[in-house]
């Protein structure tokens, strides 16, 4: 009963200290999108890979300056599921999700921008335990900022992570199909990725479907 109560303890406090972290998650800086998913995601290289300029169609090279800062939408950070009929808090926890590390890369073709926005975060396994694989469900979206924000694209995306008997596991994506207008002017700096978790995913794909009455 000891040896129950002490994980119970231990899978709390792991959680608490997941959402203490995920609040200090920085924007992505300006490197190399193969840079910042090697260093987010586990790869590296023995030597530095120097940066060229880019060469040929002008419209169509990486577009540093077309590719705007990637941030975490404010109370989309954790994504947390309770056993069935409880609320996600305390003991009925039985994981959560977190995103820790974020990265992008932009790519301009004509008039169009296709944006690869890489998520690194990490499942724990809560109180209540955690079905052996799981899925999470994440969005990302190219906004446009200042006075009545303004959504230019939006995409949704589901992972699954593999817990197995493990207590904590990192993830990875990388979504990179997300393709938008390119903004003109003074405008293109009000813009911004945001990336946050989306429960209304699982929730609206598990309602069921309407069955057709025969005539």
């Amino acid at each position: 009963m000891r040896q129950k109560s002490s994980i119970l303890i231990a899978r709390a406090a792991a959680l608490s200290l997941l959402v203490a972290c995920s609040a200090h998650v920085a924007p992505a800086s300006a490197q190399s999108f193969t840079d910042k998913l090697k260093g987010l995601f586990g790869g590296s290289d023995s030597k530095p890979q120097e940066q060229q300029a880019p060469q040929g169609d002008p419209d169509e090279p990486r577009a540093a300056a077309d590719c705007p800062q990637v941030t975490i939408r404010a109370g989309a950070s954790t994504y947390a599921v309770a056993a069935s009929g409880k609320q996600a808090v305390g003991n009925d926890v039985r994981f959560q999700a977190t995103i820790t590390k974020l990265a992008r890369d932009c790519t301009r073709t004509g008039g169009d921008i296709t944006a690869r926005i890489g998520v690194q975060g990490r499942v724990i396994v809560g109180p209540s335990g955690a079905p052996a694989t799981v899925e999470v469900p994440l969005r990302v979206a190219v906004v446009q900022g200042g006075v009545g924000e303004k959504v230019i694209a939006t995409k949704a995306y589901r992972t699954t992570v593999t817990l197995g008997e493990e207590e904590s596991v990192p993830f990875s994506f990388v979504a990179d199909d997300l393709v938008y207008p390119a903004p003109s002017g003074a405008v293109a700096d009000n813009y911004i990725f945001y990336v946050g978790f989306d429960p209304q995913l699982v929730s609206t794909s598990e309602k069921p479907k309407p069955v057709k009455k025969k005539k």
